[in-house]
């Protein structure tokens, strides 16, 4: 399936792009994981990279938006159009890439993700990350699963919903602790 899939991802793109009047080749590749630090395929996921080069930088800007808004919505309506009336077996997880710009983000999701885990595992506290995509938490969330010592939850409604990080078994109760060591 990994043909048929990368290659409809690819073809579904180049038609948004053209309708949209812009002008750039797209390039598929299988993904990989890197939020959890190595390259090994990722069953059915698909990187669509948006070849940048005869792209001006106005046209690189809009196209990713605003903290990469745009680029969510055409990854999000890739993923949405593609996989409609797909068996579950069948779907497949897109990635749209220009400019680097998701391989950046995700080098700073780890960082926010490595800087929570040391930070609730030095204070014992949670640590609410915000202004984070659905994607992004997701990432999160799969990058602190190998940590057992901590645990994630999503709070709140969109668009204002926060990743939560904390110690695994979550925090102890205040009074409890106060008995405890009174």
């Amino acid at each position: 399936m990994s043909n048929i899939a990368m290659q409809r991802g690819q073809e579904w793109l180049q038609t948004l792009l053209k309708l949209a009047n812009v002008s750039a080749p797209v390039n598929a590749n299988v993904g990989t994981i890197p939020e959890l630090g190595h390259d090994l395929p990722e069953p059915n996921s698909y990187w669509l990279t948006i070849d940048e080069t005869n792209l001006t930088p106005e046209h690189i800007r809009v196209l990713i938006g605003v903290d990469g808004a745009v680029l969510d919505a055409i990854q999000y309506l890739a993923n949405s159009v593609l996989n409609l009336s797909q068996p579950e077996t069948d779907q497949a997880s897109y990635t749209i890439e220009l400019n680097g710009y998701r391989l950046r983000r995700q080098a700073e999701i780890r960082s926010l993700a490595e800087t929570a885990a040391a930070e609730v595992r030095f204070y014992g506290r949670e640590v609410e990350i915000k202004s984070l995509s659905s994607a992004e938490r997701r990432q999160i969330h799969t990058f602190l699963k190998e940590f057992t010592d901590l645990e994630t939850f999503s709070r709140g409604k969109e668009p204002f919903r926060n990743l939560v990080v904390r110690p695994a078994g979550g925090l102890p109760d205040p009074l409890e602790y106060h008995r405890a060591n009174s």
